[in-house]
């Protein structure tokens, strides 16, 4: 029947897309604040001036509680609209990598928290980090700490989320419904 091959049709392309979307990932990281990435917007960091290696990065931009998403079993807040919908529909592209965890921790082979202000993007990705003197060792050799986090990844994902919150952190900030 026609209208059955249809439903089958959708339904795959609904399991693709779930797949793309970055359903399989590992359980995101939140802290206290109950938000992914402590509350601020991983759409902004895209449009900041990036700092060169070595030198403190520009502050990251505070979501806002009216504009939030849910992804990855997580909720997700925004400075404005336009930026919760530019990750709405691509959200794989501005999550950070390894579900929020400190890029310089996976690569030593455990999930540590990430604070949001300790940030790098690299080839369109945005890493975090948990402390101002773990970016310097990250920082250090960024090469050979992306081929050790990616190589740590594949064991690590499906690990429970750390569930530690970012030392020396003001929380603050974050979205207050």
């Amino acid at each position: 029947m026609p209208g059955s091959s249809l439903k089958v049709a959708a339904a795959g392309l609904l399991g693709a897309l779930a797949f793309s979307t970055g359903a399989l990932a590992g359980e995101q990281y939140v802290d206290g604040t109950g938000y992914a990435v402590s509350g601020y917007d991983v759409v902004a960091y895209h449009s900041l001036q990036q700092a060169p290696v070595g030198d403190e990065q520009p502050a990251a931009v505070p979501g806002k509680a009216e504009f939030t998403a849910d992804y990855n079993g997580a909720t997700w807040a925004f400075a404005n609209e336009a930026n919760r919908d530019m990750f709405a529909a691509d959200p794989g592209k501005y999550a950070p990598a390894y579900d929020g965890h400190c890029a310089f921790g996976i690569a030593k082979g455990g999930k540590v928290p990430a604070n949001p202000h300790l940030w790098r993007i690299r080839d369109g990705k945005l890493y975090l980090n948990i402390t101002k003197r773990v970016v310097g060792f990250w920082e250090a050799d960024i090469p050979a700490n992306l081929r050790s986090s990616e190589a740590n990844w594949r064991s690590l994902e499906d690990q429970a989320a750390a569930a530690d919150d970012v030392p020396a952190f003001d929380a603050s900030h974050a979205p207050k419904s």
